[in-house]
């Protein structure tokens, strides 16, 4: 019996044939109309899965082993507090700009403006790092609210804060670059204790409390994907729609992927720079808490596209099952910061 053709002389032969079709005498015999349309096909068939690679999220990083390597020491006993804290923020930042494709929010060409979820994922993590710059500039760095505040972290904050979607100059991915040179400087000031971080209660209810408005609004956002339409007018007169539109569910959805992302990594180096105030063992669950439902809601999705069944129906509904471990962690959320505010 024959043995069937192995893959790899299937994707000869593919290679062969394109090859053939764009051969001066194929293109002669099919004319200038055929030549023009396979080309056309070729390349919408390269950007397109350029697209796709560009389109995957990046996966999680250690938080620790990375503060561990760029401070080049051999152990996390000898990090400054803050240290973790600092690299988490640079390397969520470098993560946007260097992931494969760079930073896509703001490009106005193929293959990226044939983005349409990475970009939206891309503003949630910008977004969950611009609420842990702020917190780490007016709280968690300055010993009380009349403290000047660190010089580096007001450079820092306003760039991050520059117009995503700007490309002309100065485009958005410079601009960031200057608040991730700014965020090392401020990190290098920690290694020599010469910069201050304040591991206390009260600077991490700061953070939890933006945490906490940040994630019920992601969790109502998705939630609104599977609104009755026959209240839609009645809420509409009262300033309110509880129906997303089909049209915006697969923003959202990766909206709230992307923060979830950033915001795992910020609990966990938070996890270890306020670890002495998170010695209190319910503390320190609910803060893991937090970490496991982020975690879970960034389980991998089947579907090529973001399916939102109907209550009991055939089909999922991706926003609902992503809305159910944001709204858990948002609860976790509001317990740790109750157990914080009783000390």
């Amino acid at each position: 019996m024959a043995a069937s053709p192995k893959p790899p002389g299937r994707l000869k032969s593919f290679f062969g044939s394109v090859l053939r079709a764009f051969h001066p005498r194929t293109m002669r015999e099919k004319g200038l109309l055929w030549t023009v349309g396979v080309l056309t096909i070729l390349v919408l068939g390269i950007f397109l899965a350029i697209a796709e690679y560009w389109g995957e999220e990046p996966e999680e990083f250690d938080v620790l082993a990375s503060a561990i390597q760029d401070a080049g020491v051999k152990n996390s006993r000898e990090l400054p507090l803050g240290y973790t804290y600092a690299t988490t923020l640079i390397d969520i930042g470098e993560t946007l700009l260097y992931k494969p494709g760079g930073f896509l929010v703001n490009d106005m060409f193929p293959p990226g403006v044939f983005e349409d979820n990475m970009p939206m994922w891309e503003y949630g993590a910008l977004t969950a790092l611009r609420d842990a710059t702020s917190a780490l500039r007016n709280h968690i760095a300055r010993a009380q609210s009349q403290s000047k505040e660190d010089p580096d972290l007001a450079q820092a904050e306003p760039f991050f804060y520059f117009d995503h979607t700007s490309w002309q100059l100065p485009s958005s991915e410079s601009e960031y670059q200057k608040g991730i040179e700014a965020m090392m400087r401020y990190r290098a000031r920690l290694m020599k204790r010469e910069a201050s971080f304040f591991s206390r209660a009260d600077n991490l209810r700061q953070y939890l409390e933006i945490l906490e408005k940040r994630l019920g609004s992601l969790s109502n956002r998705l939630s609104a994907s599977a609104g009755d339409m026959s209240q839609v007018n009645a809420d509409e007169k009262r300033g309110m729609v509880i129906k997303t539109s089909w049209w915006n569910v697969d923003d959202i959805f990766f909206e709230a992927r992307g923060y979830s992302w950033a915001a795992i990594h910020v609990l966990k180096a938070i996890e270890f720079d306020f670890r002495d105030i998170l010695g209190n063992k319910t503390a320190l669950v609910s803060l893991q808490s937090i970490i496991h439902e982020l975690e879970d809601g960034q389980a991998p999705f089947l579907s090529p596209i973001i399916l939102n069944g109907d209550g009991f129906g055939i089909f999922a509904n991706y926003s609902l099952t992503l809305a159910n471990y944001i709204a858990r962690a948002n609860a976790a959320t509001i317990d740790l910061r109750n157990l914080l505010q009783q000390g």
